[in-house]
């Protein structure tokens, strides 16, 4: 972990727009305003999400079924707050339904959210308990990007938290302090960690032994 928060450090561009994203919807992300969804839509495709952008006269696909399914749906996100390590078996079937159907959700004409946005979007509206993923990361880890499998990163990602905690001896903020990112989740380190294993394809030895990457 300490390895690829270093290596993740010279990637500048995710934390630009991620400050950008709580800037514009300070104090907390609300998608029933209509600035806040403006602003998530900008903060995906600064993610590589590239959620097209409606001209002049054309319907705001992505964000009317935003509007519509924050309406009903953010009621079964789990409080702010929630840090991946207390997320119970019950929150994480809700947040498969949530994924699901955000999903699902149309962000343009013939073409739905999809679940690389959709778990970056949740990701957003709860940082510190939820880890996104892209195309391959969920693949390499679970065979898929369906609810099953989302459902299945977010318990990885518990159990990884979990261990992690308990290996260390001491409280969230305080080993992300001790891996210098004080003020970040664990869940986002973790997804860092992701990210370079199978996104990036890459890998830390230790010696001349290569630490497995899957664990």
């Amino acid at each position: 972990m300490r390895a690829a928060v270093e290596e993740f450090g010279g990637y500048a561009q995710p934390d630009r727009s991620w400050a950008a994203l709580l800037a514009a919807t300070a104090p907390a992300i609300d998608l029933s305003v209509p600035a806040h969804r403006a602003a998530a839509h900008r903060w995906l495709n600064a993610w590589g999400c590239r959620i097209r952008y409606p001209k002049d006269g054309e319907p705001p696909v992505f964000d009317e079924a935003l509007a519509a399914w924050w309406e009903h749906g953010h009621a079964a996100l789990p409080p702010a707050g929630t840090r991946i390590g207390e997320l119970t078996d019950e929150a994480i079937e809700a947040l498969g339904d949530c994924f699901a159907e955000l999903s699902a959700a149309p962000a343009a004409a013939r073409r739905s959210l999809g679940p690389t946005a959709a778990s970056k979007l949740l990701f957003a509206l709860r940082p510190a308990g939820l880890m996104p993923w892209d195309d391959l990361i969920a693949r390499g880890l679970h065979g898929g990007r369906d609810r099953a499998a989302y459902t299945a990163h977010l318990r990885l990602g518990r159990s990884w938290a979990r261990d992690l905690l308990a290996e260390a001896g001491v409280d969230e903020q305080a080993l992300v302090a001790r891996l210098g990112r004080p003020g970040h989740s664990l869940a986002k380190l973790l997804d860092e960690y992701c990210y370079l294993v199978h996104t990036r394809n890459w890998s830390v030895t230790d010696g001349e032994r290569p630490v497995p990457t899957g664990a």
